[in-house]
């Protein structure tokens, strides 16, 4: 039985279309099986974490890493008397607005839409599970319930600054408190990503060269797990002590979130899940000295992943391919595939069809975006 604050499917605000509840899964499990059967978690596939999709296949994509998210966080949910299946529902969830080519197809969508209200990725995955997924009879999108469009909206806190317009859209016919915390369940979604990608962005830099496994053993919060796996391990080959060693870099990670968030539920003593909503903090955190031991991590990975020399030359390369193909579909409408493309396309004003536009080449996988940069630019070089 969970906790007294975990959300109960029971309990559930319900769905923006009514449906007849499943006899033998939750709404929660519902919505889960929603978002794995859906075409936009399909193409996580072939989507960036960090190294571009086709440039190794041992590398993360976006699908294997919400799939170690979806992986910690049902593990801490459990833990922590929470509900697992709506914790692992936002997880799987939180990365499917990413657009190709990770961050970089983000900025480069946000730079081309600051015009007509940006671009988010976060508001563009609300965007895909309440509009762009077109399966149902009933209606548009997978009409997940309140908790989990709540998850995806505001996993990371509260959203008091200017609303993406496709964040801003929804919440005005379906309110999801967004000046509130999310459930626990989905603040752990949130520290269940950091923990993901701080521990295989490091592991997928190793494999692709850029750095050495001797600097990592120099950070302090990787110490400890370095000398354990010495000490356990004296004669171990560099593949293997580097998994050893970021596996109990996971753990500690892990354990500490655990930990730290027990405190914090304990303090706060709450009776329902609305009293996390509205404790005024997080209750699910890193301690403050994980939290600052990550900031090294985070540093490091920023200047010898994300901006090492060969990830932003390629960077370079798949931005022009963006800054391309949105300006192209912009003047000629009518090469958008169907259903993107209809007689009235360009009809409705240019701020319709550019977020029309947005919609299609966000949800382009890496290779897709690539294949019609080269067919529509390099023909006619």
């Amino acid at each position: 039985m969970g906790s007294p604050y975990s959300s109960n499917p029971k309990k559930s605000r319900g769905r923006l279309f009514f449906e007849e509840e499943s006899a033998f899964r939750s709404a929660f499990q519902r919505d889960r099986d929603r978002i794995i059967h859906s075409s936009a978690f399909r193409r996580l596939k072939h989507k960036t974490q960090v190294f571009i999709e086709h440039e190794g296949d041992y590398f993360r994509t976006r699908l294997t890493h919400s799939i170690e998210v979806a992986q910690v966080a049902r593990t801490i949910a459990g833990v922590l008397g929470l509900n697992s299946a709506l914790t692992e529902t936002v997880a799987l969830a939180h990365d499917l607005g990413h657009p190709p080519f990770g961050h970089t197809g983000e900025d480069a969508l946000n730079d081309l839409m600051a015009p007509f209200g940006g671009f988010d990725h976060n508001a563009q995955a609300l965007r895909i599970v309440t509009m762009l997924e077109r399966h149902y009879a009933d209606f548009d999108g997978l009409n997940l319930t309140w908790e989990t469009l709540e998850g995806i909206a505001k996993h990371n806190g509260p959203v008091t600054a200017r609303l993406p317009y496709a964040l801003a859209e929804y919440n005005d016919q379906h309110d999801l408190e967004l000046t509130s915390h999310a459930s626990a369940e989905a603040q752990v979604a949130a520290l269940a990503d950091d923990i993901a990608y701080n521990s295989h962005d490091l592991h997928d830099g190793l494999r692709a060269g850029l750095f050495s496994l001797e600097e990592l053993s120099k950070m302090s919060i990787l110490e400890d797990c370095f000398r354990e796996v010495d000490r356990k391990y004296p004669a171990l080959d560099e593949e293997r002590r580097a998994h050893e060693t970021l596996r109990r870099f996971f753990g500690v990670m892990v354990e500490d979130v655990i930990a730290q968030s027990q405190h914090n539920l304990k303090d706060l003593s709450p009776k329902s899940a609305q009293e996390i909503r509205w404790a005024g903090r997080a209750m699910i955190r890193f301690s403050n000295k994980i939290w600052s031991d990550l900031k090294v991590i985070r540093e490091f990975l920023f200047h010898r992943v994300y901006r090492a020399p060969s990830v932003v030359e390629k960077r370079r390369e798949v931005t022009t391919a963006v800054h391309a193909l949105f300006p192209h579909y912009m003047a000629h409408p009518d090469q958008l595939p169907r259903p993107w493309c209809g007689p009235d396309a360009a009809e409705e004003g240019e701020t319709a069809l550019a977020r029309l536009v947005t919609d299609y080449i966000s949800g382009m996988t890496d290779r897709y975006a690539l294949q019609q940069y080269d067919l529509i630019f390099k023909e006619r070089s």
